[in-house]
């Protein structure tokens, strides 16, 4: 199977069940976060409702099925001096794996940005998930000296 095989599209509110069911899957192995799907459909609904045009979310798909997905988030970078996007998810479907599809939904996101005149994506990923290590460096990623620290409210 070519990666082509796989269309790339923007997701629709139709689509948020099925992102919710790939969430899970990306948040089972991420320490950080649990599942909930009420959560995740809340913030899928919220990105696709951007009146701003500010994110963007995007799926794969195998005939009717969706099999991958990728979002963005537009933020003000002050060292920037503009927009940078924060890449949130990005998940392919296990079986999946190995076919290309994830290069694809980032080659997608990386169009994007340029297009919104974006300079920097940036991303969290799991400290011991070397596949998404392996996968990022290969796809061009930089790690940095920066640590992700949050506050919960």
């Amino acid at each position: 199977m070519n990666s082509r095989d796989f269309p790339i599209r923007r997701a629709t509110p139709g689509d948020v069940p099925v992102m919710c069911s790939l969430l899970s899957e990306l948040f089972a192995i991420e320490s950080d976060f649990s599942a909930d799907n009420q959560k995740q459909a809340t913030g899928l609904s919220l990105l696709l409702t951007d009146k701003y045009d500010s994110s963007i979310v995007l799926v794969a798909e195998k005939g009717d099925e969706i099999i991958g997905m990728c979002s963005v988030q537009t933020l003000i970078s002050t060292s920037e001096g503009g927009p940078v996007g924060l890449l949130e998810d990005l998940i392919v479907r296990k079986d999946y794996w190995g076919k290309g599809i994830g290069t694809r939904l980032l080659s997608e996101i990386f169009r994007w940005c340029k297009k919104k005149n974006i300079s920097r994506l940036q991303l969290l990923r799991d400290a011991d998930n070397e596949r998404a290590l392996k996968f990022y460096t290969g796809t061009g990623w930089a790690e940095t000296n920066l640590v992700c620290m949050r506050k919960m409210f």
